[in-house]
Order: C-alpha cells, then sequence, then structure tokens
C-alpha cells in the first residue's frame, strides 16, 4: 500500500523510517513509510535520513477500514517528525475504506489526510 502511494507521489521513499529511538522511558516508534521530497524518485537503501529543513510525507497504513488507531499514528507521526526539525509536512492515513465519520475527524488537524487505496491498487502489489 505504501509503495502504491508512493509512486503516485513520487521522492525518497524510506521504509520503517524510526521517528524515536529507544531509550530509557521511552520505546523505539518507527512509521510506515517516509517520503523526502525534492530527491529523486527511488526506494532508499539505508533507512537512515537527515529530515532537517526538509519536505516529508509521513505515511501510516492499515489494509481495513480508516479507524482510531490509524488516526492516532497519522497524527501523531506528524507531531513526531516535527520534534524532527522537517520544514513541511504531510501526514498521510492510507487504508482500504473510508469512515464518512472519522475521516472529518482526521482532516481537521493541520497536514493530515486520507488516501483509500483503490482494490485494484491492492491486487497489482500482490
Amino acid at each position: 500500500m505504501t509503495r502504491w502511494y508512493w509512486q503516485q507521489v513520487g521522492g525518497l521513499l524510506i521504509e520503517e523510517f524510526q521517528v524515536v529511538s529507544q531509550s530509557d522511558g521511552q520505546g523505539r516508534r518507527l512509521v510506515d513509510a517516509l517520503i523526502v521530497h525534492g530527491e529523486p524518485t527511488r526506494i532508499a537503501v539505508s533507512r537512515k535520513f537527515d529530515v532537517a529543513g526538509r519536505e516529508v510525507t509521513v505515511v501510516q497504513a492499515k489494509a481495513r477500514r480508516l479507524g482510531m488507531p490509524l488516526m492516532g499514528q497519522c497524527l501523531f507521526s506528524r507531531d513526531l517528525l516535527w520534534n524532527l526539525g522537517v520544514s513541511t509536512i504531510r501526514s498521510v492515513a492510507l487504508c482500504t475504506q473510508d469512515d464518512v465519520v472519522l475521516r472529518p475527524l482526521l482532516e481537521q488537524h493541520d497536514n493530515c489526510f486520507v488516501q483509500v487505496v483503490p482494490t485494484e491498487a491492492l491486487t497489482d502489489i500482490a
């Protein structure tokens, strides 16, 4: 799902990008994907990248209807990336079905969006 979305927007795709490292008092946090805009369209070999000052899209994905866990990931991933010094961020919740009650609640937050992945895209990826 994340690769399908990345193919729509281009840039450098970093899968399982770490936004918080593990240490005493905090757990390691990964996002499903980070897209760094302004870079050639390719999949990164390394999962490390200095995002300070960069324009990025953070992607969280669930192969089901939009729900509150995915919404939380979308919202808090955005905030964790602000802490890393990005200049511009778009936070995308990828799902296979929309929810007309929950979508407006998420999209009222700055830079948070829902993208429903078409069924045909799921079969193309498999």
